[in-house]
């Protein structure tokens, strides 16, 4: 008991170090005071210099980074995991697991809308990792949707995409994707207090997607019955009792939120002000990430040796990585600095 403590610690100040280490708000605002011709350069000096070296004679510009950044989280995740072991390290799996969902939609992304498989091994999933092979291998091979799901029908999620029709479209095997990880994850976290606090971070997830997932639906018109089937089960603010109010319009989602007293409701309806002026969703995705980061970083604190600060750690390693992908695909596509400021600050 005494060693796997030791582990769980040593694991946990690692984590808790390449936190730190991180970029903080103010050197993201100088990166994205960059040129396009400066990123490459700043964003290998943020820490990536090794993963730009090695897809340089390759790669140029936005392709050179984006393979960088996608191969350097990769590592990361596989060589932080490989720090825990016992409980801890399932732990950090089940919440890592996300990733292996995450690059089925790439694969099936790819696939419908005819992106090449050099494309996506330029960027999102670059060959260099092999991790990525089997990745790429179906988007070369596959060249409908559900041949790309038969190509993964031996994959955890395997059955539950099997088993929708063969005329299924993008977003229902999407969906059938994420119910799939959350029903999975909260399955396999049974017993003892780091679970419980997982449970709680990802049931604070799905609630979120929820959110989003009925403000889209109102967006693009959809029925009630539609925006249903897209609502992942096992939130804590949106539940089987209440749904259908939330569902039932705007006014509706809000009167289900305001039940609950641990949720910014005048913090969120500010928000939800600004997104409809704006037209777009962005800023409620952004607050609600944001949400989500806070209670993260706040239950790390509570239980510093735990697996919440590894998984902490990973959580914002991914949203570094996210933001710079932001900021070099918004610099090089001529985006004003406000508005990438407005999503990544």
């Amino acid at each position: 008991m005494a060693i796997l403590g030791s582990n769980q610690a040593y694991a946990a100040t690692r984590a808790k170090t390449r936190r730190s280490n991180l970029l903080d708000r103010t050197r993201l605002r100088q990166l994205i005071q960059q040129s396009p011709d400066q990123l490459t350069v700043a964003v290998a000096d943020s820490g990536y210099r090794a993963e730009i070296d090695l897809y340089a004679g390759k790669f140029s510009g936005g392709d050179l980074v984006e393979a960088a950044l996608s191969h350097n989280l990769q590592s990361e995740l596989a060589n932080i995991i490989g720090l825990c072991s016992g409980r801890m390290k399932d732990l950090v799996e089940i919440y890592s697991g996300r990733f292996r969902y995450h690059n089925a939609k790439v694969v099936l992304r790819a696939v419908l809308n005819d992106v090449s498989s050099e494309k996506v091994a330029h960027s999102i999933l670059p060959e260099e990792s092999e991790i990525n092979a089997p990745w790429i291998r179906m988007i070369k091979e596959a060249k409908t949707l559900r041949e790309a799901v038969e190509q993964m029908r031996r994959l955890p999620f395997g059955k539950a995409l099997m088993d929708l029709s063969e005329d299924s479209g993008l977003q229902a095997y999407e969906d059938t994707l994420d119910h799939h990880y959350f029903k999975h994850s909260l399955d396999a976290l049974r017993g003892g207090a780091d679970a419980r606090i997982l449970r709680t971070i990802l049931t604070g997830e799905i609630d979120h997607r929820n959110i989003i997932n009925i403000l889209e639906g109102h967006a693009f018109g959809l029925s009630s019955e539609e925006i249903s089937k897209a609502l992942i089960p096992d939130g804590r603010l949106i539940t089987a009792r209440n749904s259908s109010q939330a569902i039932s319009s705007k006014e509706g989602l809000l009167d289900v939120l305001r039940q609950s007293n641990k949720f910014d409701l005048d913090g969120f309806i500010q928000t939800l002000s600004a997104s409809d002026e704006a037209r777009t969703l962005d800023p409620v995705i952004t607050w609600l990430r944001g949400r989500e980061h806070a209670q993260m970083k706040r239950l790390s604190y509570l239980h510093p040796v735990s697996a919440l600060p590894v998984i902490h750690y990973v959580a914002c390693k991914v949203q570094e990585v996210e933001d710079l992908r932001l900021i070099v695909r918004g610099r090089m596509a001529g985006l004003p600095v406000e508005v990438l400021e407005a999503h990544v600050l």
